[in-house]
């Protein structure tokens, strides 16, 4: 399985929608943010991990699950770098390919150097939204595949209909 590490503030500085309600509420940005990471996640299967900077605050590291997606608080004095590199040994092997996403070039040589992956925060979102978009293009798919009858019925009838069809009561 692949793992994506996201450097959050980042994406959020980065991403010009992110970017815009930042500016207004700090914690819809971050809500926003994981909500794409969880339809990404659960478009692509992989495991999803979205770092914060704690930097600032007192306290120890924290760990939350919202939908498939990890998100991670990093503890006191230390930053998402860190934790990402912290992260990227402990995952990396074999079997799994490490990604990180984040456009800080310091950080981007030092995952490198670990044997990750790096995706920058413009090639995460162009991922983001063609993902959005392949789901757009299914879902008419799908829609265009229903049963469509000349008259309008309402669905319970429909049913009864398909039943009788296949010879049930």
């Amino acid at each position: 399985m692949d793992v994506l590490l996201v450097d959050g503030y980042n994406m959020i500085g980065d991403w010009d929608d992110l970017k815009k309600i930042r500016d207004i509420d700090l914690e819809q940005a971050r809500n926003l943010l994981i909500e794409k990471m969880a339809e990404y996640q659960a478009y692509r299967n992989d495991r999803v991990i979205v770092v914060f900077d704690a930097y600032e605050v007192r306290g120890t590291e924290t760990k939350q699950q919202n939908h498939k997606v990890e998100i991670i608080y990093t503890k006191e004095q230390e930053t998402a770098d860190e934790c990402i590199e912290r992260l990227v040994k402990e995952l990396k092997n074999v079997k799994t390919k490490v990604y990180v996403a984040t456009s800080d070039y310091t950080e981007q040589r030092t995952i490198f150097a670990q044997g990750a992956y790096r995706k920058s925060a413009r090639e995460l979102y162009i991922e983001v939204q063609n993902i959005q978009k392949e789901i757009e293009g299914e879902l008419k798919s799908y829609k265009s595949r229903q049963i469509s009858t000349k008259i309008p019925l309402k669905q319970e009838v429909l049913e009864i209909f398909e039943q009788w069809r296949r010879g049930r009561k």
